[in-house]
């Protein structure tokens, strides 16, 4: 028979080991940062003996580095504000009106984000090739809302249906144009839905890299990108690339911690 101390002590036991395993690869590549190349490649062990900034120092001073991860929040930025701009009015209209072809076209929406990103590369670069739009942060923004508008619009359709339809009606006996509804009542009733479809725009966004590295070559080239200049004749620099990986995680942690109780309510009461 289990004893009652047993079991709360595994009770804390399993999350802890879980939570240890998921964190070990993000130590390891920070304990890789602080180190030289050589003590990476000829020692083993949990700590930097010797620690150094000197990684992070040549990605602050070198600009083809530091201009990456700028390029990156560009379009990842642009791109999360048009695509919840434009998920907002599709999403209501799913809610709230029924038309003809609705439940396909919705299904269509949603058949664009299960498809690979690699299915829409070569289309993009013909594109955008041929209007001029090649290198541009525009580019790859407008070319990541193909994923993200119908995310966006399935994820904030949940919570809007979860807004009684009594409160448009009230609201329109009471005067208020459909303009005013929408920003002064609607809005604020699904603002955690709001959050929480920002949030995953902005990861899917920040994440990608076929279709940001196809589109751009030098002006807004991605830190994705950038990070392969580490590989040379004399092989991988990991010291730097460790480092450039620790930095691009700041970003998505940041975004994880403005956001958190959104993403918690939306696995409450929305589709996430």
């Amino acid at each position: 028979m289990t004893q009652p101390g047993t079991t709360s002590r595994l009770k804390y036991l399993t999350p802890a080991l879980y939570i240890l395993f998921l964190l070990t690869p993000i130590y390891w590549l920070l304990t890789m940062s602080l180190k030289t190349n050589q003590e990476i490649l000829s020692t083993f062990s949990l700590w930097p003996v010797n620690p150094t900034f000197e990684n992070y120092m040549v990605i602050f001073t070198d600009a083809a580095w530091y201009s990456g991860y700028i390029n990156s929040m560009i379009y990842v930025s642009m791109n999360t504000v048009i695509s919840v701009l434009a998920a907002l009015p599709a999403a209501y209209a799913f809610s709230r009106y029924r038309f003809l072809g609705d439940k396909h076209i919705f299904f269509w929406l949603l058949t664009n984000r299960m498809a690979p990103p690699a299915v829409f590369a070569l289309p993009f670069f013909q594109l955008y090739s041929s209007v001029g739009l090649f290198d541009t942060h525009i580019a790859v923004a407008l070319a990541h809302c193909l994923f993200n508008i119908p995310l966006a619009i399935w994820i904030l359709e949940g919570f809007m249906s979860g807004v009684p339809r009594e409160i448009d009606e009230t609201a329109y006996i009471d005067g208020y144009s459909f303009p005013r509804f929408f920003t002064k009542i609607f809005l604020p009733l699904i603002a955690s839905g709001v959050g929480v479809a920002a949030f995953f725009c902005f990861m899917f966004s920040w994440v990608e890299l076929l279709i940001a590295r196809t589109l751009t070559s030098v002006a807004a080239k991605p830190i994705a990108a950038v990070m392969t200049r580490t590989v040379s004749a004399s092989g991988l620099d990991w010291g730097v690339l460790a480092a450039a990986g620790v930095l691009t995680i700041i970003p998505g942690a940041l975004v994880i911690w403005f956001v958190r109780h959104h993403i918690a309510r939306g696995f409450a009461l929305g589709r996430v």
